[in-house]
């Protein structure tokens, strides 16, 4: 074992506990992989953290964090002016894109009135639950939620519900998929920044200052050194950081 190894830092990273893919998914055996379990992976070298696993449920994921149970969250979240209020967040690792998918045979689109009369599914506790309240609320006929993003995607395949909001990338593997076959991107929904956020970042507890230095540190090297595109490259034919 490297001194570098014997004094490396423990810290318990958390990520939702349900598959997300192409971010994290476990496979037969249990193991996760995934485009952030990479991204994890190599932040954890980068800054010397002996990196012990321990997913939650999303909707615990920032319990766990406040009450110390865990010290990091690496789980698409995303950096909110509501979260921030709560907790503390890295600078952001990739961006995040919200859109729509919908059946194909439905015609529909990413605004008030292209989604008027329809049923739209979406994940609890997140973002796009709060978007689609505010701005679809008084025009879709119902706002479905799940406690799973793979919950509502199932639903929208079987023709249960017309639409989903969600990040494109994630929907971007559904639709790549088998299951995806039935429906189509209708579009990207207009920007919110005081309910979208800021991008996707590392969630940290208030007041660990020298954890978040250390994740702001690591991000900036594996960007420089050419780690983050490696990775990127091997789930996506297409940029997620963004400007």
């Amino acid at each position: 074992m490297s001194m570098s190894a014997v004094f490396a830092e423990t810290v318990k990273v958390s990520w939702a506990a349900e598959p997300y893919p192409p971010f994290t998914s476990p496979n037969a055996s249990g193991e996760w992989g995934g485009w952030e379990v990479d991204f994890m992976n190599a932040i954890c070298a980068k800054a010397n953290l002996d990196c012990v696993i321990t997913p939650v449920a999303w909707d615990g994921l920032i319990p766990a964090l406040t009450s110390k149970k865990i010290d990091v969250i690496i789980s698409s979240m995303t950096i909110s002016d509501e979260r921030l209020k709560t907790i503390d967040f890295s600078d952001k690792y990739y961006s995040l894109r919200p859109a729509i998918v919908g059946l194909k045979d439905i015609k529909l689109d990413a605004t008030p009135e292209g989604l008027k009369g329809k049923v739209l599914g979406l994940q609890v506790s997140s973002v796009h639950q709060r978007y689609a309240q505010k701005h679809f609320g008084d025009a879709v006929a119902d706002i479905k939620e799940y406690q799973t993003l793979d919950e509502a995607q199932q639903d929208l395949a079987a023709g249960r519900i017309d639409a989903i909001q969600a990040d494109a990338f994630a929907l971007n593997s559904f639709l790549k998929a088998p299951a995806g076959a039935c429906c189509e991107l209708k579009g990207d929904v207009a920007k919110d920044e005081a309910i979208l956020g800021h991008g996707i970042g590392v969630g940290l507890r208030k007041g660990d200052t020298a954890l978040k230095e250390k994740i702001n540190a690591a991000i900036v090297a594996i960007r420089a050194d050419g780690t983050y595109e490696t990775i990127t490259k091997t789930y996506f034919d297409f940029d997620i950081y963004g400007d």
